[in-house]
């Protein structure tokens, strides 16, 4: 029978977790896990609710925890023996629709439902270009015969946007799907965003941002090193336009435009950074990499980044009318309830 000293020394080598980082992940997602005594009786292991992850790292101060495809909550337990830790509170993100190809931010309608393309390789035409997954993860068609769909955006009215990077078009495409040119001439088209007065301005990856007039008058509004894959634009509560294009450097920025068309960096450091979302405290969300880790990064209107979610290829983020986030990767959509706010459409 174990004597009270006994007792006492198991309970202080019971494992203990100080910090878990970032606070949300999806699957295939990388957790950093700080605390004391983790590996205190051997192996230690790590789990999600009941389901087990598979440990990158296992020390007895830090374990890094890899996120398995079978994870559906957030609740984080550290085992070593049979002493486990009490349950930390993490925030996993469900798979709501596959079989997709999105390139840049879903968008998300006033009633929550998501869009998100299949965009395909240049010149490939797909059965389905955009598809609307309503709030029950419904997955329906909701556009065709549109080549390479690529940025979405809604305006004002709830009208939806898209561009083709194939033919330099923005469509717009009523609530019931039916779709009409706005605007041509868009060069490499990808991201799109509209300002306070409902200008709409689209990225030419070659080079250029335009702004279109709600009269459909086209100008060149600012021009910018090409990108080798898209640019994501999106407005500040400063009324300056952001926008990210990934170029073959790991050390690109996040650029902001004065409304003169003025360009500076905004945020300098990040790996392949792309689609991007502001929430209601005016921070934006950037998927991309930061120090290696990818994921999103969270970017405070002072211009200090953090990893807020860990996982791997992911594309563009939306917010929710219902404070969650929804992440699009290169087949996939997921959901994770952050209990965070976006920012209202302009």
């Amino acid at each position: 029978m174990a004597s009270k000293q006994q007792i006492v020394e198991q309970s202080n080598m019971r494992p203990s977790i100080a910090k878990v980082e970032p606070a949300a992940a999806i699957t295939g997602g990388e957790l950093y896990i700080r605390g004391q005594h983790l590996a205190s009786a051997g192996q230690p292991s790590v789990r999600l609710g009941n389901q087990a992850t598979h440990l990158v790292v296992a020390g007895d101060s830090y374990i890094i925890a890899r996120v398995p495809d079978s994870a559906m909550v957030g609740e984080l337990i550290v085992a070593a023996g049979d002493q486990q830790s009490d349950v930390c509170e993490t925030h996993i993100g469900i798979q709501i629709a596959d079989s997709l190809h999105p390139v840049s931010n879903p968008a998300v309608d006033r009633e929550g439902n998501v869009f998100s393309t299949f965009s395909g390789s240049r010149g490939q035409k797909s059965p389905v270009s955009i598809y609307k997954v309503d709030t029950n993860y419904n997955s329906k068609p909701f556009v065709t015969d549109l080549m390479n769909p690529t940025g979405l955006a809604f305006d004002r009215e709830g009208l939806l946007y898209v561009s083709s990077r194939y033919d330099g078009i923005v469509y717009q495409v009523t609530p019931t799907g039916n779709m009409s040119v706005y605007v041509e001439g868009m060069g490499v088209a990808t991201g799109i965003a509209f300002d306070r007065e409902q200008n709409m301005y689209v990225g030419d990856r070659s080079g250029t941002i335009f702004k279109i007039s709600r009269s459909r008058q086209i100008y060149v509004f600012a021009t910018m090193e090409p990108s080798i894959a898209a640019y994501h634009l999106a407005f500040g509560p400063d009324d300056y336009l952001y926008v990210t294009g990934p170029t073959t450097s790991s050390f690109d920025s996040v650029y902001r435009i004065s409304k003169t068309g003025e360009v500076a960096p905004f945020y300098r450091g990040l790996g392949r950074p792309q689609g991007l979302a502001f929430d209601a405290e005016d921070r934006v969300y950037v998927a991309a990499s930061l120090a290696g880790r990818r994921g999103i990064i969270r970017i405070d209107p002072a211009g200090r980044a953090e990893q807020f979610l860990s996982g791997p290829g992911i594309v563009g983020l939306a917010f929710t009318p219902g404070k969650a986030m929804v992440l699009a990767t290169h087949n996939a959509l997921f959901r994770v309830d952050v209990e965070i706010a976006g920012r209202p459409l302009p």
